[in-house]
């Protein structure tokens, strides 16, 4: 994460998506997360870089694993439109690491203060973080059992053609059938990776097949940091033994490094004080934090199946589809038009939408209800302000291709978008999916 921040402010990305847009489409309830200009945003991002390595030096840990967690989660909150699974899950992680004690072995607080160190955790502090990434990889599995995925092996079969020039595998994605085959290796993959890493047998395969199956998704797909992510998380599924033995390593270096060992010393009559006040709470400690962990586990649970409750279908209206672990399910594309009005005079007119947004933000919108909202709300906003219309009218219409389908009317281009409030019902001005079934585009 480091590196990752360190990459976007060197590639100027800090200005692209924070500094070029007039316009930022919200997370429903974090309308008030805004940007903080070109300095600030620099500034965020260097605190993200730097929070970031305190973390993996172990160094002022704690302090590190806030800042991370509060600047990377305010980074993402900014725009919506840059929402990707794998930034929910390092926001998660970055979350969970506050709690942890990742800095009680190898880490410069252990160097400054020896008495930190620790030989063992509580289980649960290893359990959680195998739980989240088994979470990811099952519903985005269970995800995959849909007809799109496995009987039509869509979007793989408009995405892998794309890649006939790769050496060596590139003549490979030509053939027919190489999209099915990728798409149920990956169902099964997802479904199964996480038991066959918990299983000590078959671990060491399994995690082979992790390093090759990530190492292709980031050779197909531009997908960021989310095969390195995922790649060395991981690893967290390995014994202590083996961990042990791999920082073993390390530990002869630093003992290289600093021409020193520590010796352990004897605990001192306040230090014994000390441990048997603890003890005395240790079983408050334990309610609290099986509390804290039950309700965790249950919201992480019951998130991604939230969509069960809206009616449709849910890759056409996304009610419910961000963080739910579904991951490169959709090739979506949509063109959506607004026109607002006024409502005195019924003068009409057609908006240019590149005149507000940026051609990814715009990209973004045209596909997603709850963006269209926002957008035609802010249209409202603008025309009022810049051109004095009264309580202006405004109206969408929405053609969205998912799948390689022929487009459709996404939302009721009737409705007057102003007079709509967001919230976590259905939206039922979004227009039903049709179920005639239209001719692949490759076929």
């Amino acid at each position: 994460m480091a590196f990752g921040a360190i990459r976007f402010m060197v590639s100027g990305w800090v200005e692209k998506l924070y500094v070029e847009p007039q316009f930022f489409f919200k997370f429903y309830g974090f309308e008030w997360v805004q940007p903080l200009g070109e300095t600030g945003m620099y500034m965020l991002y260097g605190l993200i870089a730097c929070s970031a390595i305190l973390i993996m030096l172990g160094l002022f840990y704690r302090l590190g694993a806030v800042l991370f967690f509060l600047s990377f989660t305010y980074a993402e909150l900014i725009d919506a439109t840059h929402y990707l699974n794998h930034y929910y899950l390092v926001v998660l992680l970055g979350f969970l690491l506050i709690f942890l004690p990742a800095n009680r072995a190898l880490s410069l607080d252990v160097r400054r203060n020896p008495k930190l160190r620790q030989e063992s955790v509580p289980a649960w502090c290893i359990y959680i973080l195998i739980f989240q990434l088994t979470l990811v990889y099952t519903c985005a599995g269970i995800a995959k059992l849909n007809p799109d995925w496995l009987l039509r092996a869509m979007p793989l079969a408009v995405w892998l053609p794309e890649h006939t020039d790769m050496p060596l595998l590139g003549p490979l994605f030509e053939l027919s059938w190489m999209p099915f085959a990728f798409s149920w290796i990956g169902a099964i993959y997802d479904l199964t990776i996480a038991y066959f890493l918990m299983w000590r047998v078959t671990r060491p395969y399994a995690y082979i097949v992790v390093i090759i199956f990530h190492t292709m998704t980031h050779l197909l797909f531009n997908i960021g940091l989310f095969p390195l992510i995922m790649t060395m998380s991981t690893l967290v599924f390995f014994s202590g033994e083996w961990h042990q033995k791999l920082q073993s390593v390390f530990i002869r270096f630093f003992q290289a490094f600093f021409h020193k060992k520590e010796s352990p010393q004897s605990p001192s009559n306040s230090e014994l004080k000390l441990k048997l006040k603890l003890k005395e709470n240790s079983f408050f400690k334990r309610r609290i934090t099986s509390i804290a962990l039950a309700i965790y586990l249950l919201l992480q649970l019951l998130l991604p199946f939230r969509y069960l409750l809206y009616p449709g279908d849910l890759f056409w209206t996304e009610e419910g589809y961000r963080f739910s672990w579904r991951v490169m399910l959709l090739e979506k594309a949509g063109q959506a038009t607004f026109y607002v009005e006024d409502r005195a005079s019924g003068r009409r007119s057609e908006v240019i939408n590149s005149n507000y947004l940026t051609a990814f933000q715009e990209k973004q919108m045209a596909m997603q209800p709850d963006f269209i909202l926002q957008y035609a709300h802010f249209l409202a906003q603008e025309f009022e302000e810049k051109y004095g219309l009264e309580d202006p009218l405004v109206r969408a219409d929405v053609f969205v291709a998912l799948n390689g389908k022929a487009s459709q009317r996404l939302v009721d281009p009737e409705v007057d978008l102003t007079r709509v409030r967001d919230g976590f019902g259905h939206r039922e001005w979004i227009m039903k999916k049709s179920t005639q079934i239209y001719a692949d585009h490759y076929d």
